[in-house]
């Protein structure tokens, strides 16, 4: 098998520690210019934008120049420049750093924060946060945490050994433990494995469960109950996207505060922290791929509705 020769190294410096957009020109392309491409590509940018870089000198080549107006397209080429950041609400609760070696960070995300850029989340990730606060502009995102979920998360300090992590999680070497806050339903026979098939759509906001061979697989345990709500261990075998929530959700006890499951609510404004999903990531374990250590990290942070589950439910 041919291996893909590896793109040059941005010419660019991140900017509040996002990477600069690195775009590779197509090699079947028919656009006279590298600017005609930019602008057919980058269709959801206000009207103008892509001319005013090119005008302003933004877009540069792998030499760090900028690439003019009139630079004619050629198939392969590679090019580089920083979007606009986008006005985002700063979620005012940190980013607790558990362990740090030359080789790995283990974060505490908050509830309400993105790992990784994505969309309207840009800056205010825990990937760009750890990046300016620890001054580690090579650190990357091993695996990923929804944004409304809380809990630990590993990064990756050097490149060439991110491939070495991310195929833990890839080969199913790392054990996960969840905790979430849901309804206690007496009837709900517990401990139980749940597996069925789940699918996610794109551009659709909720995945869901259809027939067919199972993918997506949950060991669920009740910890503890009282006053109606129950206090439960997840423990995914697999990593679909929202597993835990749409698992719970079919036993009949969905996780509280989710916007989704079991239906899709009105978006919170923006800035909104109130009321997050009850959804943890508590522990991490796996042995280290490249320093063969065995690491079994905890959460520190605690759920808000089954600690004051009356607070909680205020919004306060």
């Amino acid at each position: 098998m041919r291996r893909r020769t590896p793109p040059p190294p941005a010419p660019l410096p991140q900017r509040a520690g996002v990477d600069p957009v690195r775009v590779r020109l197509p090699a079947d392309g028919q656009w006279a210019t590298v600017r005609e491409h930019l602008v057919e590509r980058l269709t959801g940018a206000p009207p103008g934008v892509v001319e005013s870089m090119f005008a302003a000198g933004l877009v540069v080549g792998a030499d760090g120049r900028a690439v003019a107006p009139d630079a004619p397209y050629r198939p392969g080429m590679f090019v580089w420049f920083h979007r606009e950041l986008p006005a985002e609400a700063p979620v005012p609760f940190p980013v607790e750093v558990v362990y740090r070696d030359e080789h790995i960070v283990v974060a505490d995300k908050p509830h309400f924060l993105a790992t990784t850029p994505r969309g309207a989340h840009v800056a205010e990730t825990a990937l760009a946060r750890l990046r300016r606060e620890l001054g580690i502009p090579t650190l990357t995102a091993a695996h990923r945490l929804d944004r409304l979920t809380a809990g630990l998360v590993l990064f990756t300090v050097r490149p060439e050994e991110r491939g070495a992590y991310q195929s833990l999680f890839r080969d199913r070497r790392v054990r996960k433990e969840y905790e979430a806050v849901a309804p206690y339903d007496p009837a709900l026979a517990l401990p139980r494995t749940v597996r069925s098939r789940i699918v996610k759509e794109r551009g659709v906001p909720a995945a869901r469960e259809v027939p067919g061979e199972p993918n997506a697989e949950t060991r669920v345990e009740l910890i503890e109950h009282r006053g109606g709500l129950g206090r439960y261990r997840l423990v995914p075998a697999t990593g679909q996207t929202h597993q835990l929530r749409v698992h719970l959700t079919a036993l009949g006890v969905p996780i509280l505060g989710d916007p989704l499951y079991p239906e899709v609510t009105a978006p919170v404004p923006a800035g909104d922290f109130r009321r997050p999903l009850q959804l943890l990531a508590r522990r991490l374990a796996f042995t280290d791929p490249v320093t063969g250590t065995a690491h079994t990290f905890t959460s520190a942070r605690t759920l808000h509705a089954w600690t004051s589950h009356e607070a909680w439910a205020a919004g306060t």
